[in-house]
């Protein structure tokens, strides 16, 4: 094999190190395909420019504050300096008695890399209850780093597919950008609208939720029919 790893562990055969160098060329070359899909990503020309600049509601910066609600525009999520912005549409619709527990899972993991993910980008969560139940909800996962708001007064969800024709909820991520001062769609995880290949679900967002790719390491695998739950 012409390319291989010179590290060895504690009593492995011949045959593991075999099989290993095999899995660590086929790592390098998904890592090599990872990339040459976020350049692709990266080359995708503007989208559409903003039908509008919609307004949600917003409560405080602490998430105790069970009281202040505030109007805040898409335009205004914006940073000085910060010309991205990533909108996680979470499925937690008005009709619904509890929030999605894999949306929920994909936010635990988020609330913790939000602070990391400021530093380069704006970012927020967006679902269609009214704001105190998102906050409500957010209180008992403790959510603290994750920027809240409700789209219940307009179209947002509906526009960028984050609500169906008949008011079912979607998960997606949208980014849009900032340019001259105009907004403009730039990408949204569109494998959640894609029929999926067999036993592959959508796995929409799978890269940024660590969740999936830790139990992708385990022998076990993900499991063919286990999902996250809101509470264990």
């Amino acid at each position: 094999m012409d390319w291989y790893s010179t590290v060895r562990f504690p009593s492995e055969s011949a045959d593991y190190r075999a099989a290993r160098d095999k899995l660590l060329a086929a790592e390098r070359d998904l890592r090599q395909h990872v990339e040459q899909v976020a350049e692709l990503r990266r080359k995708l020309p503007l989208g559409g420019e903003l039908p509008e600049d919609y307004a949600f509601e917003e409560g405080a910066a602490d998430l105790a504050n069970k009281t202040t609600v505030v109007p805040v525009k898409l335009s205004a999520l914006f940073r000085e300096g910060l010309d991205t912005l990533a909108l996680y549409n979470f499925m937690y619709g008005p009709a619904m008695k509890q929030a999605c527990p894999m949306c929920t899972s994909f936010l635990d993991s988020l609330n913790g890399a939000a602070p990391h993910a400021a530093q380069r980008l704006n970012l927020a969560v967006v679902a269609k209850s009214p704001i105190g139940r998102i906050r409500e909800f957010a209180r008992g996962r403790a959510w603290h780093n994750l920027r809240l708001l409700s789209s219940a007064g307009n179209s947002y969800n509906r526009d960028y597919h984050g609500e169906t024709a008949d008011g079912g909820q979607m998960p997606v991520l949208s980014l849009f950008v900032r340019r001259d001062d105009r907004i403009y769609h730039s990408y949204s995880t569109e494998l959640a609208f894609a029929p999926p290949e067999p036993g592959q679900n959508q796995r929409h967002i799978d890269m940024m939720w660590p969740l999936w790719n830790l139990l992708d390491l385990t022998p076990e695998g993900r499991g063919a029919d286990w999902y996250p739950r809101l509470t264990y």
